[in-house]
């Protein structure tokens, strides 16, 4: 079931980051692309939001994926991830995870040309897929 987890991972490409700072919890609706094994997230935003100021205090996150577009909702999946994001400081990477966002999200490419922009990375600690209703699959990455 891990598997399909990470597959869900990768064919997306659009989830809520949910962050928290002193105590409060806030969502975004973020863009995304994944690694090719499904086991880090890619997102970009600016270092003026508050998502990102809570990412530094604090960058314990969860993103929720679903299928709700694509199916019936009783029979719709839901993700929900866990992990640690933290901003890509890497060169060689910057360089290979903006080319990723831009060739799987090419209305992106204003926003990352943007003086302010950052890219982070997820990495997923654990997965937990709803199916339908009541079908729950867990899995940890480590």
């Amino acid at each position: 079931m891990q598997a399909a987890m990470q597959q869900l991972v990768r064919e997306k490409n659009i989830c809520v980051l949910a962050t928290c700072r002193e105590n409060k919890p806030y969502c975004s609706l973020m863009a995304y692309a994944a690694n090719a094994d499904g086991t880090e997230i890619y997102l970009t935003t600016l270092r003026s939001t508050r998502k990102y100021r809570n990412i530094v205090e604090n960058p314990a996150v969860s993103l929720m994926i679903d299928t709700r577009e694509a199916m019936p909702r009783s029979r719709a999946m839901a993700l929900t991830v866990e992990g640690t994001c933290t901003p890509i400081e890497d060169a060689g990477k910057q360089q290979l995870v903006r080319a990723q966002l831009l060739a799987a999200l090419p209305h992106l490419q204003e926003f990352l040309a943007h003086g302010d922009n950052v890219l982070l990375c997820v990495t997923i600690r654990s997965l937990l897929l709803l199916k339908g209703l009541t079908e729950a699959h867990f899995a940890t990455l480590a």
